[in-house]
């Protein structure tokens, strides 16, 4: 049970603040409601009596996420070839709620925009991700949204630049067309 004031999260929608706990009749049912208030004024209405079953938590204290923030400066995990099972590895990890899994990605999916570009759909994925991730980072660090988006991208940027950078670095144009052979003396014998 939540309380008035409570900061949740939300799986797929992100970190907000009970704001009340109202009663409505909805379809000639009542039921008790939390009414939480959601980043960019958005207020959701979640059954009390479901809050759990649909993901509802608290959100993370400053230690995890210190600890979410270091997911954010690691490798990025091996992921499928196959967009299309790639989509449905990252939505399930998103449905998960887990504040971890959602870094994680948010740190894939922004590694491999950076190598080759994302899918239509993989994009839509990433902004979903990341809002998700800044909410909650948000309330759990007691900072701006501006503050926590620089952040993360400063962490992915130098995450990418630490693991990706000698596979990015461009090749020299005598040396991509024209191999070196170390063994070859440049004259026949």
């Amino acid at each position: 049970m939540f309380n008035v004031g409570d900061k949740i999260v939300y799986p797929m929608h992100g970190a907000g603040v009970i704001d009340s706990i109202e009663e409505k009749d909805i379809l000639g049912e009542k039921q008790s409601y939390y009414i939480l208030k959601m980043p960019g004024e958005v207020k959701v209405m979640v059954p009390t009596a479901k809050a759990e079953e649909v993901g509802v938590r608290n959100i993370i204290d400053k230690n995890s996420a210190d600890a979410v923030i270091g997911v954010l400066e690691q490798d990025e995990t091996a992921m499928d070839k196959n967009w299309n099972k790639r989509y449905r590895d990252n939505m399930e990890k998103m449905k998960s709620g887990d504040i971890y899994e959602i870094a994680d990605v948010v740190r894939n999916l922004s590694f491999k925009q950076k190598e080759k570009g994302l899918s239509t759909g993989e994009k839509k994925m990433l902004n979903n991700a990341k809002q998700i991730l800044v909410s909650e980072l948000v309330l759990a660090e007691h900072s701006s949204k501006e503050e926590i988006e620089q952040l993360i991208d400063n962490k992915i940027n130098t995450s990418f630049m630490m693991f990706r950078s000698e596979e990015v670095q461009p090749q020299s144009i005598v040396n991509k067309f024209i191999p070196f052979d170390s063994t070859s003396t440049g004259t026949e014998e």
